[in-house]
């Protein structure tokens, strides 16, 4: 197991930045989107001890409708460090229109019963 931890500090520019802390050598970052290696990715020593500024471009194929997602691993331990996930095109509009509509279809169930259970207990 990793003690390695992964801070999102920002996207800008179609890059994804992060600080990667606790490392005591430089620590080997593979990124992946659909079980192929992101090309670009860097890993730049900071000023303090054990702390890695990483940057990783946003591959042009992750930008496509749905929800896409890329996988930060540290390769020394195999274990995932992150995720950077991405949503866009007309399926997520569609998606957050269902998740809207359960949304509310739970929150009429929750207040058809807290009003029976008031009714029950006054």
């Amino acid at each position: 197991m990793t003690n390695l931890l992964l801070t999102k500090t920002k996207i800008q520019q179609g890059r994804w930045q992060g600080q990667i802390t606790n490392a005591v050598d430089e620590p080997q970052i593979n990124v992946t989107h659909l079980n192929q290696t992101v090309e670009g990715v860097t890993l730049t020593a900071d000023d303090t001890p054990g702390k890695w500024a990483l940057k990783i471009p946003i591959p042009s194929e992750a930008i496509a409708d749905g929800v896409q997602t890329l996988i930060i691993t540290d390769t020394a331990s195999g274990d995932q460090l992150g995720h950077i996930t991405l949503m866009a095109g007309e399926v997520m509009g569609d998606d957050i229109r269902a998740e809207m509509d359960l949304l509310r279809a739970e929150l009429d169930m929750l207040k058809r019963a807290f009003r029976r259970h008031c009714l029950e207990t006054s």
